[in-house]
């Protein structure tokens, strides 16, 4: 096996289900993310603040009109570790597959 299971990834599907989705835009509204992820705020936070602590996610906060919001943007080096982890995923399965085959044949 050549690719590399990412480990914050590996251990919380939360985790790869934030990225995952932000992986599909610019930048996402943190309560899209939440509710997305079925997420209580907090959790959500602490999520986003494990990803970013870790350079994965960028925390934006603003406002749109009076109100406050935040935002979240899937980083470079999240995306990569992100293309990694789905690598290694891919590799596993391909390789069971192909050893499943083996065995029956």
């Amino acid at each position: 096996m050549t690719a590399r299971l990412e480990p914050i990834l590996a251990t919380s599907p939360t985790r790869l289900m934030v990225v995952s989705y932000l992986s599909g835009c610019d930048r996402a509204e943190f309560q899209a993310v939440q509710e997305y992820c079925g997420l209580t705020a907090p959790h959500m936070s602490k999520q986003a603040t494990v990803l970013a602590d870790l350079g994965y996610v960028e925390i934006h906060k603003g406002y749109a009109g009076k109100r406050p919001r935040t935002w979240l943007s899937l980083t470079a080096a999240g995306r990569t570790a992100l293309q990694g982890h789905l690598s290694a995923l891919q590799e596993i399965a391909t390789n069971a597959a192909a050893a499943a085959a083996e065995r029956s044949g």
